[in-house]
């Protein structure tokens, strides 16, 4: 049998698409896993952010007020 049939040809390429599918999902399955991962990275930050901001202006509020409100540059 040296030349491969139609359903020979068919059946290889058929294999060739279900490996191709399984890798695909292996790799959907770890990208959906580092995108879990980077939102939850990026809420704890967001969650550090907000408190280095609230912290931020408590500290602000504690300033004593100035007598003048100081010179602003003029842009040249």
């Amino acid at each position: 049998m040296a030349n491969p049939t139609q359903i020979d040809q068919i059946a290889e390429r058929v294999e060739r698409l279900l490996v191709r599918h399984e890798e695909l999902q292996r790799t959907n399955a770890l990208l959906t896993q580092q995108v879990a991962a980077l939102t939850q990275e990026r809420d704890a930050l967001k969650s550090r952010l907000n408190a280095a901001r609230a912290r931020v202006d408590a500290l602000l509020e504690r300033l004593p007020p100035s007598a003048e409100a100081p010179a602003q540059k003029e842009p040249t």
